[in-house]
């Protein structure tokens, strides 16, 4: 099994089945920019969930994940890989955590076993959390793919 890269949206998989829909968040609670923007626009749910974590006392920290059901076979998983923000005029180092993505896949490769489910994602943690390409995609090989788990990278067009 290999990834399959398709050009399209994310949100919009075409596929029989549950499906998880992956994308990475930071760990100081910060929704706006971003893929974050494609999810808000089609469910309200991921978000509120999101923020709501950060409300409270005990915050979701690096390598956690959040699914949230959208619809009847579609879950969303917040991965908590992106060690706070980083401005795009800055020189600070990249806030992507390539152990806290490796965890949280690690955790949705176990949830879509448990629920016979494909995944979904575009390339995660390479836009605003300054990640590689080159770093992410050998994590998804090791904790989905060689799990079998039917996964697709979009690229939007």
């Amino acid at each position: 099994m290999k990834i399959n890269y398709l050009i399209g949206d994310a949100t919009n998989p075409h596929v029989d089945g549950d499906k998880i829909i992956v994308h990475i968040c930071n760990d100081i609670g910060k929704w706006g920019k971003g893929f974050v923007l494609a999810i808000s626009k089609r469910w309200k749910s991921p978000e509120k969930t999101y923020k709501e974590a950060f409300s409270g006392l005990s915050k979701p920290s690096l390598g956690e994940v959040q699914f949230i059901p959208v619809e009847p076979d579609i879950y969303i998983a917040n991965i908590i890989g992106q060690s706070g923000i980083r401005s795009p005029k800055s020189n600070s180092p990249a806030p992507i955590r390539y152990d806290a993505v490796r965890t949280g896949l690690t955790v949705v490769a176990e949830f879509a076993l448990k629920h016979n489910a494909s995944v979904h994602m575009p390339r995660i943690g390479c836009g605003l959390a300054g990640g590689s390409w080159e770093e992410i995609e050998p994590i998804i090989e090791q904790t989905l793919i060689q799990a079998n788990i039917p996964t697709t990278v979009y690229d939007f067009n």
